[in-house]
């Protein structure tokens, strides 16, 4: 069964709006004067283009206000999933400043029964928590102000009603905002990014909206929102493999910080020249070869010239990044180019971690390092940020950055984030002046999306990877935009933790981002080294990013026979991760232990799918009654018995007598 997405009537549209801009439902305020739509009796028209390409569509309208300043629209449509996406610039090609530009916006109205919000929370405090909400007087709202914007909410929405709903999203990787009110006859979406922007544009400048989306559809099927949009995702906007346009399939990684013998407070701060090679041998010689090795913080000279070190107040990791230089204590001459060759020879590719963002000890970055003070910006938050939205700051880090990449055969840019930028954009719009407020941001998150492009083109220009890995203190920048260049290895920090968390995780998550990744290991808290490796932790860890977590040389209880078999019954696996996903048994919290969990991955041209069920540690309940949202027969084959389970109408009944018990069980069309 060939899943058909396409919607005329949201084709029918988008062609109705292009042809009458003005009805476009796009707002903003200008010189105090309200503007709605592209109204060419109060906008100068200067062009149209249009592109069309293996189901898209692009059309650009340019416009010009009364004093030259242009406003560009950039809207899209997909044919294959009748999903619609629109993108806003002001653009001051004048000589002169232009007047206030505000309240920028998208607004839509739906109309439908039973109105009701749903999708998932952000990360940090709030771990994916999905929720499902009435639209009543008090409307729904949701406001992103940290600067990271998954953090805390997600700016992806599933408004639906009876008989049908939309799927909405916002992508920008700064601040947003996004209400639902209620209307007579339904409601009413507005949304907008740069909170509270109220800014001139300069001579020469230029801002831009976020990518705002919109996916409507009929609720044909269970879930068919779900994979609606997961199927658009991975269709359209999942980053390609590599430079011969190749899609991105799962992978492994592994990092070997913690297979070094030496002290380790995060990342690979342990890692040296004589370390690595016993860990890639015995890998390769238990035939357990991961895909990627993992080097993450640590690697780097401070700014004194010193090395960071572990567990230090003030020199380890976090307390000594900004020189991007390898430190050669650990790493002396070409060691670490050595290691990256050896790895390439054995089809091991190579990630690295930078957090270029934030800048530590800038007095002897300025001595030591060639840097510019005035780009260290210190406004008491405890993290000195490094001023990427100024031009020359910019292009040196994007430099420097890409030397280390080039020069050590780097195959994928790994970045972290781990400061709220809200606060310093807010500081860096006072000094600019009156009425500059959001200019700041706009400029950030324009270079921050310019910067990853440049390090996708320095990966791809060497071989490597044409996408990059988006962490902020874990999922702090997940939005849409972000997922175009880049993938989460890691969900969540959190994500390091119990089965019970990753399994919550996944049954809200994975409705919205398909390739993502966890650890492989159950542990008390994130960072320990120890942890509970076995096949109910392996199972709840299948994701299309799989972090193996172990120790190869350094561990004499290490059990490779555990090892070897999640790696290979995730390779089983791994063809399904990125199809349909459904979840079967009601969402969990993290904390909570004493319930069941079932998804299942379903690939519909194949008509083949695994399906997951986990009895949990404190469950007493020893049968798990499941319904499957397809249609027809079906046979499920348990991978560890080989028993066969048949639905009767729908329903299927699995028996798991023991509590912690993952159960894997393929899922085929009945003779």
């Amino acid at each position: 069964m060939i899943r058909n997405y396409q919607n005329p009537k949201a084709e029918e549209a988008f062609e109705k709006r292009i042809a009458f801009p003005e009805k476009i439902p796009f707002f903003f305020t200008y010189g105090s004067k309200e503007y709605s739509g592209f109204d060419a009796s109060v906008l100068t028209f200067l062009e149209k283009t249009e592109e069309e390409a293996g189901g898209k569509k692009t059309v650009t309208l340019s416009y010009a206000l009364f004093d030259g300043v242009m406003v560009r629209a950039i809207l899209s449509n997909y044919r294959t999933h009748g999903a619609s996406e629109m993108t806003v610039w002001f653009e001051n090609h004048t000589g002169h400043e232009s007047l206030i530009l505000e309240n920028v916006c998208v607004s839509m109205d739906f109309t439908g029964e039973n109105m009701r919000v749903t999708g998932a929370l952000g990360d940090y405090q709030n771990l994916y928590k999905p929720y499902d909400l009435p639209l009543d007087e008090n409307g729904v709202h949701f406001s992103s102000d940290s600067g990271r914007a998954t953090h805390v909410y997600f700016p992806y929405f599933n408004v639906k009603w009876t008989g049908g709903g939309a799927l909405l999203a916002i992508g920008w990787a700064g601040t947003w905002h996004a209400d639902f009110i209620k209307t007579e006859d339904g409601l009413r979406y507005s949304a907008g990014s740069i909170n509270n922007l109220k800014t001139v544009l300069k001579p020469g400048e230029r801002i831009r909206t976020a990518l705002f989306v919109c996916i409507p559809y009929e609720d044909k099927r269970t879930q068919y929102g779900t994979n609606l949009w997961r199927s658009w995702f991975v269709t359209w906007n999942l980053p390609k493999a590599d430079k011969d346009g190749n899609p991105l399939l799962p992978f492994s990684t592994c990092c070997l910080a913690s297979d070094t013998g030496y002290p380790n407070s995060d990342g690979s701060i342990s890692e040296r020249y004589d370390t690595w090679k016993p860990s890639l041998d015995k890998m390769m010689a238990e035939d357990v070869k991961v895909d990627f090795r993992w080097f993450d913080a640590g690697w780097y000279i401070a700014p004194d010239m010193k090395s960071p070190v572990p567990y230090s107040k003030d020199r380890d990791w976090w307390h000594t990044v900004g020189t991007w230089v390898l430190d050669e204590n650990k790493w002396p001459g070409d060691t670490f180019l050595q290691s990256v060759e050896y790895g390439h020879k054995n089809g091991i590719k190579t990630l690295m971690w930078f957090e270029p963002e934030r800048i530590t000890d800038p007095e002897n970055m300025v001595k030591n390092f060639a840097y510019n003070k005035n780009w260290a910006i210190d406004i008491g938050t405890g993290a000195v940020t490094n001023n990427i939205g100024d031009e020359e700051c910019l292009r040196y880090t994007i430099e420097r950055i890409s030397k280390v990449l080039r020069d050590n055969k780097i195959d994928m840019y790994r970045e972290d984030n781990n400061s709220d930028p809200a606060a310093l954009w807010k500081h860096l719009d006072q000094i600019e002046g009156e009425n500059r407020r959001g200019i700041t941001e706009c400029k950030f998150i324009l270079n921050h999306y310019r910067m990853w492009d440049a390090f996708i083109e320095t990966t791809l220009s060497i071989g490597g990877c044409g996408f990059v890995d988006s962490c902020a203190s874990g999922g702090g920048r997940n939005d849409l935009e972000s997922m175009r260049r880049g993938i989460p290895l890691l969900r969540s920090d959190h994500d390091r933790t119990s089965t019970a968390l990753r399994l919550s995780m996944t049954s809200s998550f994975n409705k919205w981002i398909p390739f993502s990744g966890a650890n492989t290991k159950e542990k008390l808290e994130q960072l320990a080294l120890t942890g509970v490796s076995d096949k109910y932790v392996w199972r709840a860890s299948y994701l299309c990013a799989l972090n193996v977590d172990s120790q190869f040389v350094q561990d004499p209880d290490q059990d490779f026979g555990v090892l070897r078999f999640g790696l290979t019954e995730w390779k089983k696996v791994n063809p399904y991760l990125l199809k349909e996903f459904y979840t079967l048994t009601d969402w969990h919290s993290g904390e909570d232990k004493t319930g069941m969990t079932a998804y299942m991955y379903f690939d519909p041209e194949e008509e083949k799918g695994v399906l997951f069920a986990f009895r949990q540690e404190e469950c007493d309940e020893g049968e798990l009654s499941l319904f499957l949202p397809l249609e027809g027969k079906w046979t499920l084959a348990d991978e560890d018995t080989g028993e066969k389970i048949s639905d009767m109408n729908g329903k299927i009944v699995l028996q798991m007598p023991e509590k912690r018990t993952a159960r894997l069980l393929w899922v085929e069309k009945a003779n």
